[in-house]
Formats: C-alpha cells, structure tokens, sequence
C-alpha cells in the first residue's frame, strides 16, 4: 500500500473528511488530495502532523511497515532512553567520526536517532 491509500484510508478510519483533516494538519484540502491520489509527497513536518494524528509511525504512514505503532522491548527501551546526548563525555568516549572528522553534538543527535529509528523499525 502506497501512502496515499494508506493517508486516505485512516482518514475514512477516523471518520473524518479531506476539509477537517487537512484543517487538523494545518494544509489545504487541495493539498491532502494530491497526497491522496499519490501526486504530491508530504513534507517530514506534514508526515509527522499526520502520524501523530493518526497514532502511526511515519514508516507505516509511508508504507515501509504493516505495523501501525513500533514497540521497542523494555531493555532497549530503557538504555535508549538512559542516553544522555547532551553530556560531553558521552559524546567524547565515542568519538563518533565520519569521514575522519568528529561528529558535532547536533550530527551526533541526529545519528544517534537515525539509529534509534532503525532499530524501532526490526
């Protein structure tokens, strides 16, 4: 399934028609329709309006997974949420680097969530 039947399909769920949800998203209805009928990609930021709408994740949202919400098993859970990105000796005693240069504490965020994502996504 596409993301565009996946969007219409969980808007026709809630019950709701193309004016109100893309009211609830802060879009056109135009707009929505494109998304619909697969003529227009939504951005992360819309994506992101609209899964937390629907209470999906953005992979099943796009297609890329049959499961609506990723669960992650408690263990992983808990070290993922035990990381502190903002302390500089975790970043240091990484030394995350790429291409030979170090990683700044935003690229290493962003990685480190890449990674998290991926792992939901298993």
């Amino acid at each position: 399934m596409n993301y565009g039947e996946r969007i219409s399909e969980l808007r026709e769920q809630h019950g709701w028609t193309q004016e109100e949800l893309a009211t609830s998203v802060g879009i056109t209805r135009a707009a929505l329709s494109h998304y619909e009928k697969n003529r227009r990609k939504p951005d992360f930021e819309t994506l992101t309006r609209l899964a937390d709408l629907f209470d999906v994740s953005i992979d099943y949202l796009i297609g890329r997974t049959t499961q609506e919400k990723v669960v992650l098993d408690p263990e992983v859970r808990a070290f993922v949420d035990g990381l502190e990105l903002s302390d500089e000796d975790l970043l240091e005693r990484f030394n995350l680097t790429v291409d030979g240069r170090k990683l700044t504490e935003d690229e290493a965020k962003r990685f480190i969530a890449f990674v998290r994502m991926e792992r939901a996504m298993k």
